[in-house]
């Protein structure tokens, strides 16, 4: 179905005509449309115009008043203070426009007209290493980034490029090597579990690092065994290869806690770019990008200073001959660009890696990898926070464990559930309490801008009051209770019927999600959608106080009120499905 044009569009093309129908010599005017407290809608755009044609703001917009017809669209339009037009629309177009939403399966949002190929770079965990709560941000803010630009057309491509190279591998393997039975599970035959991945990794990482601290005749070994690996040594890279499958288990099983799919072949970590280092060196110091400063091949930038006021270097390959993350991820970049043909890069990374990239990305535009018609963003997320307001830890000082904070969610989740559940068995309190408690840390980061800090707070999360997602479950929830009690009656649009105020308040906020969503793509910002359904359920909340649905006058008004929340509970749902959040029928 064709995209359906919002009240805000259809008033705003209506006053362009009026104002080029006024004033021709000007051209096509941007009338500056917004929602207003004092109307529906107000229009700014007379004032900057009056002045490029040096005439009386008021009398031009008394004239372009006079130029707009009322009715169909425009109920009622003044003018108000030195220019400013305040427009409420009829009753019958908010409906008509609804209406026409709801008969389209993509509720009348728009495909991008500008849609191209997005890299996604987000969920980057590490090889050999337990996840822990400051890699929740960038799997939760990337998988919603991935939805919201995909439901706009855009085609998405993701990749997590998890740490499965370096150093530390180089004391594994020749740990394993010597202790050859340290990866096997215990319970022989049959599906591994991701609590037991972790735990045979966790013991052998120990174990490793204990000798390695204390023995030098190993740590000369696993130093020798990194050269292998480095080198291609097939018994190494098969060790090594053990390492990573047994960290898939473990990542997905976690990813699978949070309710995200992560497909095998998006996982592209460190080591999926080692051919291309020495040729991604090559280029950058042929082209004169970068150059060799006591051995090390650098990029020099004069904005990027260090605490000692010298320029900091961006170090591409060290003096000994060894890569650095720039290596990578500019490999990286090449590959994305080059192989995979995308337009825009975007990497959701933690803030502190800034300056990183910064001096990635200004590098790859002087290679030309990145140019006009390329662009490279990191979306970069603050540090989750504890109720003291410092980076969250457990009461010993550890960081926390990712799979501790989400079960402990899920726990939570499920005693407001069994609290305020009617008819539910155990089995549903327990399959509501894990999309209630998984729901409620998702939508808690997703609120907040992804640039701040926030602070971790399951209480608050799992509250019913407030911004939180159980307040939005709940309000589709109770939605899909009325749908079920309406028996006979059945949502239908009525045009001719007047509005209530909180009827058209809820129905100018719907009319919005379009728009909204175009700028949530446009500016990377899941943060605005929360909002705008937390507004949404809000204004639901008063329209359901204010006007009986099922009791309502007369049998036209019940079908239309049935169609408010119908539409409702319809945006909610793709709008938390955006979001990665489940919204159960019964809570």
């Amino acid at each position: 179905m064709a995209s359906v044009p919002s009240l805000a569009s259809s008033v705003e093309q209506r006053l362009s005509d009026a104002l080029v129908s006024a004033l021709p010599e000007a051209g096509a005017a941007d009338p500056l449309l917004r929602r207003s407290d004092r109307a529906d809608f107000q229009a700014n755009g007379i004032l900057a115009l009056a002045k490029k044609a040096k005439a009386n703001p008021r009398e031009l917009a008394t004239t372009v008043v006079e130029a707009i017809p009322t009715g169909d669209l425009i109920k009622e339009i003044e003018v108000s203070g030195p220019g400013f037009l305040n427009i409420t629309v009829s009753d019958e177009a908010i409906i008509r426009t609804l209406a026409a939403r709801a008969a389209d399966d993509r509720l009348g949002v728009q495909l991008s007209p500008s849609a191209g190929t997005t890299v996604i770079d987000y969920a980057q965990p590490n090889v050999a290493k337990e996840m822990h709560v400051g890699h929740l941000r960038s799997a939760v803010i990337g998988a919603a980034m991935v939805e919201i630009l995909e439901f706009t057309g855009e085609k998405v491509v993701r990749r997590h490029h998890i740490g499965d190279w370096g150093t530390q591998f180089g004391m594994l393997i020749q740990y394993l090597l010597e202790h050859p039975h340290e990866l096997d599970h215990k319970g022989g035959e049959g599906e591994v579990s991701g609590e037991e991945a972790m735990s045979n990794l966790n013991r052998l990482y120990k174990a490793s690092r204990a000798l390695f601290d204390s023995d030098e005749e190993f740590k000369t070994r696993a130093r020798a065994r990194v050269v292998d690996l480095q080198a291609g040594d097939p018994e190494t890279l098969a060790l090594w290869q053990r390492f990573v499958d047994e960290s898939k288990i473990y990542f997905y099983s976690v990813f699978n806690k949070l309710d995200m799919d992560i497909q095998d072949a998006d996982v592209v970590g460190e080591s999926g770019y080692n051919d291309m280092l020495a040729e991604t060196c090559k280029l950058l110091e042929e082209s004169g990008v970068a150059v060799r400063s006591n051995g090390a091949l650098c990029v020099f930038f004069d904005e990027y200073k260090g605490p000692d006021g010298n320029p900091t270097p961006l170090i591409v390959q060290k003096s000994d001959g060894g890569f650095g993350y720039a290596a990578t991820d500019l490999s990286a970049i090449r590959d994305r660009v080059g192989n995979l043909k995308a337009d825009t890069l975007i990497y959701v990374v933690d803030a502190r890696q800034g300056l990183h990239f910064k001096m990635v990305f200004e590098t790859a535009r002087r290679a030309g990898w990145l140019n006009e018609n390329t662009k490279a963003v990191q979306l970069a997320f603050g540090t989750v926070l504890g109720a003291d307001g410092k980076p969250f830890k457990t009461r010993e000082g550890e960081t926390v464990r990712l799979v501790d904070l989400l079960d402990e969610a899920v726990e939570r989740a499920a005693a407001v559930v069994r609290e305020k559940a009617q008819d539910l068995t155990e089995e549903e309190i327990a399959e509501r309490g894990a999309q209630v408690g998984i729901g409620a840390v998702k939508y808690a980061d997703l609120s907040t801008s992804a640039a701040r800090d926030y602070k971790f707070d399951l209480d608050q999360m799992v509250s019913l009051n407030g911004d939180t997602s159980v307040y939005l479950q709940y309000a589709y929830a109770r939605i899909q209770s009325i749908l079920r009690k309406a028996g006979e009656a059945r949502p239908a649009a009525h045009p001719e019927l007047e509005l209530a105020a909180s009827e058209r308040a809820l129905g100018l906020h719907l009319d919005g999600f379009g728009e909204l969503i175009a700028e949530a793509a446009q500016d990377y910002a899941p943060h605005k959608l929360a909002a705008y359904l937390y507004q949404l359920a809000s204004l639901y909340t008063t329209f359901y106080a204010e006007c009986p649905v099922l009791k309502a006058a007369t049998p036209e008004q019940v079908e239309n009120r049935l169609f408010l929340c119908d539409l409702t509970a319809r945006t909610l749902n793709k709008g938390m499905s955006l979001l990665g959040i489940r919204t159960p029928e019964k809570l």
